[in-house]
Order: structure tokens, then sequence, then C-alpha cells
């Protein structure tokens, strides 16, 4: 009788196509991640709140999360990304890599006019950080990056495209209140996707009622992640 490891399936391999650099960079910034994830004290996080704990952490999206993302953005021809929370840029470059293979594409066949991935960050210093990071993959990779510093309520006012894709990797209050910004932006099959809804049910509360109401315009699937993700498909 064959065992259960006998009849697993072999992991596929990563579908991200990237040149060696970017690749080599972002298993380095994984594994830092990792590493500043396993160290993170339950003390320490209850002495000072677990989002002034965080404030300087090195903690990306998950490696097989940021690559569904990059799927996700090839599957529907993403050319307008908006990202809530770019923290140290790592998922940015997820997303700016399929937006430009999506240009790239759209482009050879004659049409298209353009891509942007519109990364969002509060804290100066993961700002300054992920600006490093996008200068060694190159402008060619992440010249499509418009990076908006600053309180997300205001940076997203104005200024917004027609918008494939929504990213919600942010502090769990204002995940709602970006949603509503970008709402009206949505073209019809945007899709959102929202990070750590299992793990932080809770405080996603107040977003995943809104999106699950029927009258919402949006199609929602929780899927089985490492503490969950949402993603969301806007059908008005």
């Amino acid at each position: 009788m064959a065992s259960s490891a006998q009849n697993r399936p072999t992991p596929s391999p990563s579908p991200v196509r990237a040149p060696p650099h970017v690749l080599s960079l972002l298993d380095k910034l994984h594994r830092l991640s990792r590493e500043q994830e396993d160290a993170v004290q339950a003390s320490e996080v209850e002495a000072v709140g677990f989002d002034n704990y965080m404030r300087d952490k090195f903690i990306a999206l998950d490696r097989d999360k940021a690559e569904f993302l990059y799927q996700l953005c090839l599957a529907i021809g993403a050319t307008r990304v908006v990202e809530a929370g770019t923290s140290f840029g790592v998922s940015t470059i997820y997303l700016a890599l399929a937006v430009c293979e999506n240009v790239k594409r759209a482009a050879s066949g004659g049409e298209g006019e353009g891509g942007v991935v519109i990364a969002t960050e509060y804290e100066k210093s993961k700002a300054d950080k992920a600006r490093q990071h996008w200068k060694e993959v190159g402008d060619e990779l992440t010249g499509c990056i418009e990076l908006r510093e600053g309180d997300i309520r205001e940076t997203l006012k104005e200024g917004l495209p027609e918008i494939d894709l929504l990213l919600l990797d942010i502090w769990t209050p204002m995940a709602l209140p970006v949603l509503k910004l970008c709402q009206p932006r949505m073209r019809r099959g945007a899709v959102v996707v929202a990070d750590n809804t299992i793990g932080s049910a809770s405080k996603y509360k107040d977003l995943l009622e809104y999106m699950r109401d029927p009258g919402s315009g949006f199609r929602n699937l929780t899927l089985p992640y490492t503490n969950g993700m949402e993603m969301s498909v806007y059908m008005p």
C-alpha cells in the first residue's frame, strides 16, 4: 500500500518569470521575513501592542500568497493595481512584474496604454526601504510603481485609474475605508484580495460584513492560505 507521502503531489515550480537578480532578491527578502516572523515574542507584542510592535518589523506577504497574486494579475490581465500596505515593497515587486508582463502583451497586440501599481505606505522607514529594494530590481521592471506615502485616506482621494485589482494588506481598521475610497473606480470584474482574514477575522469584521452583504456587488471566496485570504470579485 502506497504511503500518503508517496501519493502527495510534487509542488509546482514558482510561476514567477523574472531575471535571476530579481529572483535572488525575492529569495533573500522572503528568508529575512520568515526569520523575523519566527522571532516574534508574544510577551513583547502584549507589552507594546501589535501595531506598535510591527511598526519596524520586516514581515512580507507569504511567498505562496505573493505568487498567487502574480498569477491572478496575469489571469485577469491587470494593468492598474492598488496596493494598500506596501511595507518593504516585496509584494509590490510581484505585482509590478505581472503588470509589466501584461502591458507588454497588450502592446504587442497593438492595445493598452501602459500600467501602474499604486503602492501606499504610512511608515517613512518602510517606504524608504521599499525604494531601496525596487532600485535593486531596476527601473525596467519597477518603473510602473507609483509610491504614495502618508495617510492612505488622503493619498487615495484623487488620481486613481480604473482599478483591476486591489490588495488590502494593511492595518485592519483602514481596510473598509480604503475599499470604499477605491470602489467607485473599480471596473466590473475587478478583484479585491484581503490578507489574514481568518487569523484576524474579528478585526476584519466590518470589512467582511460589508463585502458579504448580498447587495454589495461583491462575490466572495475565502482561500485556505495560512491565516486565510479573501478573494472577492466586484460584479455590481
